[in-house]
């Protein structure tokens, strides 16, 4: 099964997105903590994140080198607002898979099943 995780301190997000990724068929973990995060990862239950740029006092910044760390296959498509540029390199020299605007229309959304669909058919391909 394909486990999805979506990491967000905002509840109407995470629903938000919990319920597009869910309606996909997308076996979906949610949670607003950071050590639930790691426990999925290191658990490989969750094998895409779709991270929130801020939660559990803690920044997107300092939490992607840890779940990397976890692992390094990881896709990361962090959902975020107001990034600066120059945290956004940092970001990308961490790893993480996309970078979104938090979705507002329609067509963000579209935009973010995409990707999340991307995430997992580039995984498949890594593996086999």
């Amino acid at each position: 099964m394909l486990g999805l995780l979506i990491a967000d301190e905002n509840v109407d997000s995470r629903k938000q997105m919990a319920d597009l990724f869910i309606e996909a068929g997308y076996n979906v973990i949610v949670t607003n903590s950071a050590a639930n995060a790691l426990y999925g990862i290191l658990k490989k239950t969750a094998q895409v994140v779709v991270l929130g740029g801020q939660f559990d006092e803690m920044t997107a910044l300092d939490l992607i080198p840890l779940l990397k760390k976890c692992n390094r296959n990881l896709s990361i498509i962090l959902v975020s607002d107001n990034l600066p540029l120059s945290i956004l390199r940092k970001l990308r020299k961490e790893g993480i898979f996309y970078h979104a605007l938090k979705p507002v229309r329609p067509e963000d959304r579209d935009e973010i099943r995409q990707v999340v669909q991307c995430a997992f058919r580039s995984l498949a391909n890594s593996v086999g």
